[in-house]
């Protein structure tokens, strides 16, 4: 039988402790049932969401994962077996799996497809032609509305949505303002992305550099909520939309955070505040990515990787995203032939 090894949530972390609160652990693979497809992991995909997924809270975007479970993550890799003739082994694959070396899926549940492996660089179906890309132009075009030459607002800039609504907004016409934590991350932006503007939310008052933006800021982008969120909303143009795609600042919080300090603004401004989460969209794949593959063969769309390699260092990569010590996508390279 093949051995498995795989991280498995023992405890509720504690802040961003994720050693105490999940073990690497083997098992012996059991038979696959009919319907089944098992897939060698290439690459895990390191995502802010599956914080959530940690904690005890029952009011999140989806039930917390039970202790004792296997860690689900988003998984790229090959189909190494399979009893379901729409997964043919050796297909390469992206889908919801577990933070392991070989993840058993039931394709219906699991958002299981199959991609083109012709692509230069199959790590970009985590980035320009995966969720990140999709989430990315559903919030920049659809949920914030972009217009030419309207000044859309990204935070968290450098990671990989970020990346990529900058990346969005840019090629939709906008003036982009990324917030980032760090000169590297700033310079990154204005430099490598071409954003029109970046700022420094460690070493500089937010709020006061979007004052400064003639006529407000047209949409915001946001990943993070908290004080970012509130430093946005004075700020905003009248009949702004605010696209809110993650709460990265309430993420290690088992208990729900306060709501803005700034929510007036909404009513003042006459705002729009939609969330959005882009499972609710995974069916429109084939409708976002042929404009996604031609920005990405044109070179106006994709994401560095930051890239651990071997499953025993995915908690390193796990806090490597979440401290924000990445610039673009977090990846764990689990097999070597990938």
């Amino acid at each position: 039988m093949t051995g498995n090894r795989f991280w498995q949530l023992d405890h509720h972390p504690k802040g961003n402790d994720f050693a105490a609160a999940l073990s690497l652990r083997e098992e012996n693979l059991a038979p696959l049932a009919e319907g089944e497809v098992r897939v060698r992991a290439g690459w895990l995909s390191m995502d802010a969401g599956t914080r959530m997924w940690m904690s005890p809270r029952t009011d999140g975007y989806q039930p917390p994962l039970p202790l004792g479970s296997k860690m689900v993550g988003l998984v790229l890799g090959r189909v190494s077996e399979s009893r379901d003739p729409a997964f043919p082994v050796g297909t390469l694959v992206r889908g919801f799996g577990q933070w392991a070396d070989y993840s058993t899926m039931v394709p219906a549940l699991s958002g299981l497809v199959a991609l083109d492996d012709s692509v230069a660089d199959v790590r970009q179906h985590f980035g320009a032609l995966g969720m990140n890309a999709w989430t990315a132009y559903v919030g920049v075009k659809e949920v914030a509305a972009v217009k030419p030459g309207e000044w859309l607002v990204v935070s968290a800039a450098a990671g990989a949505t970020g990346i990529m609504a900058c990346q969005v907004g840019k090629a939709l016409g906008a003036r982009v303002v990324g917030i980032a934590g760090g000169p590297a991350k700033c310079r990154f932006l204005t430099e490598t992305l071409g954003a029109d503007l970046a700022i420094d939310y460690k070493g500089e008052d937010v709020a006061a550099r979007l004052a400064q933006i003639e006529g407000g800021v047209h949409a915001y982008f946001d990943n993070v909520g908290g004080p970012l969120l509130d430093a946005v909303l004075p700020n905003m143009a009248h009949y702004g939309r605010v696209a809110v795609c993650g709460m990265v600042a309430a993420y290690d919080n088992d208990a729900p955070l306060p709501g803005p300090a700034r929510f007036d603004q909404v009513l003042m401004r006459r705002l729009r505040i939609e969330g959005f989460f882009i499972p609710d969209f995974l069916e429109r794949g084939a409708e976002f990515l042929p404009l996604l593959r031609q920005w990405y063969e044109e070179g106006r769309l994709g994401v560095p990787f930051d890239e651990s390699v071997g499953l025993e260092n995915t908690l390193v990569a796990y806090d490597r995203m979440l401290s924000g010590k990445a610039i673009g996508k977090a990846i764990v390279r689990v097999a070597g032939d990938a």
